[in-house]
């Protein structure tokens, strides 16, 4: 294919700067969302297995319920029930709080029976170091608010059309040499051509879940403007959703179904999926509803890992769910495989270990290109490289390594020191916002090539310690920290263990640079003269 070079040098413009000025806060919102693949085993791998109690068969849910309401009038308005999952508690209620919003300081009781069938309760405050990951994930850690949403949410948006902008340029520049250089890794050429090439591979390779997540990004943050487009110019006065009204009826708490009950219907409804949690709400008003999370490893599931039901809790009478086949069920099928396609909540344990290592992909992709644009600009200019370089290189080391360095310290720093306070989430926020300001500003204040020599091996640290830390834990149980209790929490470790001796080879490859590179790259450190006098009389001779 053949393309005038006038027209593919504006293409590669495009692509360039649209990576450039979007690729910082994308590189923090695919780490962190390739990690939120996982977000179950992060939360259970942050709580003490003591504040979760233990799970009880389904025939003895009916007589927890029964207690719990007996007891306690919180869980009159709503609770939830968690089945199949030994990470959780059988029954929890909010004490203060509620699922709707992110808070630090929600209280959860947790509810369980014992070997002779009495009530275990017990009162927490839950971590939140996994919603926080996910926070991350949909906003970079931009803080504030603009309107109902986040503001990071709507910069994101405005990132991930750029995104798609890159993604489509970069393809039709790399059109016309496709075929000759698709899965040429040219390491003979250069290394700078050697990266280059792997960019463009993982690029080309993984094109399809890239324009997916562009397009879906996009819309998560700006639905509210595009359902008001629809409304105004397809809708009308008519709703954009139908809305069944609700049913006025009061009804007792002892007219709950049996849990038996329900998943009968469920199992009627949809025999090839699982009942993973069932979440009673406004049961004391007339918008009682239960909504049941369904797991199907072989489906595409609207949320992160389930499918939901929406039912009547007291009638069973269905009022909506994500994976309706019939033919009212088409347009929830269709925005179901959308948000499954995004979340990767298809294809089982499988499907998220591809979307995981797709998203570190991403990451890396949005890293790389920042670097190889740094290096084209130090072969196009002077000696001396330019202030805006130097200041776009400590800003891709001190934000991007910066971040996934906080994470780290976070998540090491929660687990040491937990059983000293009453609010484990604060620790969370002011350890990742201290440790990541600190090395954005040591970054602009030092150098890119400074902070990278002192990130990269305070990741590799911090990640090591994870797994060192549940060694000890297991070793040494008074310390009162916890080891690995499942295959989970015991992946999680697994996970940073291979994190580190990444971020050790990368701090390898980063310090040959800086001492060997080029001196007038942003990542060459400073030499001191009478040393390049030194080896330059040496060559001489």
């Amino acid at each position: 294919m053949k393309v005038r070079s006038d027209v593919l040098r504006i293409y590669q413009s495009i692509h360039t700067w649209t990576g450039i000025i979007a690729g910082i806060v994308l590189f923090i919102g695919f780490y962190a969302g390739a990690l939120t693949m996982f977000k179950g085993a992060i939360e259970a791998w942050s709580t003490p297995p003591a504040l979760t109690l233990p799970q009880v068969p389904t025939e003895k849910l009916d007589d927890l319920v029964t207690q719990v309401l007996a007891r306690d009038d919180k869980a009159k308005t709503g609770f939830r029930l968690s089945l199949h999952d030994e990470h959780q508690s059988p029954m929890t209620w909010y004490q203060q709080g509620s699922e709707r919003e992110l808070s630090m300081s929600n209280q959860i009781w947790h509810a369980s029976l014992d070997e002779q069938g009495q009530l275990l309760t017990q009162l927490s405050t839950p971590s939140e170091l996994a919603e926080l990951v996910d926070q991350l994930h949909r906003t970079a850690g931009i803080a504030g608010e603009v309107g109902h949403d986040q503001a990071g949410v709507y910069v994101l948006g405005v990132a991930a059309f750029l995104y798609f902008l890159a993604l489509v340029s970069g393809v039709i520049f790399l059109l016309p040499s496709l075929t000759k250089t698709f899965f040429a890794l040219r390491k003979n050429k250069g290394e700078n051509r050697f990266w280059l090439d792997v960019h463009n591979l993982i690029g080309i390779t993984s094109l399809p879940f890239h324009l997916v997540i562009s397009l879906t990004v996009i819309v998560f943050a700006f639905h509210d403007q595009l359902y008001d487009g629809l409304k105004h110019l397809v809708y009308g006065d008519k709703p954009l959703f139908a809305i069944p009204a609700p049913d006025r009826t009061l009804y007792s708490l002892t007219e709950l179904p049996r849990i038996e009950t329900v998943l009968t219907k469920v199992k009627q409804l949809a025999p090839e999926y699982q009942v993973n949690e069932m979440t009673y709400m406004n049961l004391d008003n007339p918008r009682a509803t239960l909504r049941l999370g369904l797991y199907n490893p072989n489906g595409f599931m609207r949320g992160p890992v389930t499918d939901y039901l929406y039912m009547h809790p007291y009638t069973l009478t269905v009022s909506n769910s994500t994976f309706d086949p019939s033919e009212e069920g088409i347009w929830s099928r269709t925005v179901a495989v959308f948000f499954g396609l995004h979340f990767g909540s298809f294809g089982g344990d499988l499907g998220r270990w591809v979307y995981f290592f797709l998203g570190l992909s991403g990451a890396f992709l949005f890293y790389s290109g920042n670097l190889l644009w740094l290096e084209k600009r130090r072969k196009k200019q002077a000696a001396e490289q330019s202030h805006a370089s130097r200041l776009m290189a400590s800003a891709t080391v001190g934000i991007c390594l910066g971040s996934v360095a906080a994470l780290a310290v976070s998540m090491l720093l929660g687990k040491w020191v937990y059983s000293y306070f009453s609010n484990i989430n604060y620790v969370y926020l002011s350890a990742y916002y201290s440790v990541f300001v600190l090395l954005v500003a040591y970054a602009f204040w030092r150098g890119a090539a400074r902070a990278a020599l002192l990130i990269l091996p305070l990741c590799a640290i911090a990640t090591f310690a994870m797994p060192f830390t549940s060694l000890l834990a297991f070793v040494f149980p008074q310390l009162g920290l916890w080891a690995p209790y499942s295959m989970a929490t015991l992946g999680v470790d697994l996970v940073a263990l291979a994190f580190s001796a990444v971020f050790f080879y990368g701090y390898r490859l980063t310090r040959q640079r800086a001492l060997h590179g080029p001196q007038d790259s942003v990542w060459a450190l400073p030499v001191k003269q009478s040393l390049v006098e030194n080896e330059l009389s040496q060559q001489a001779q």
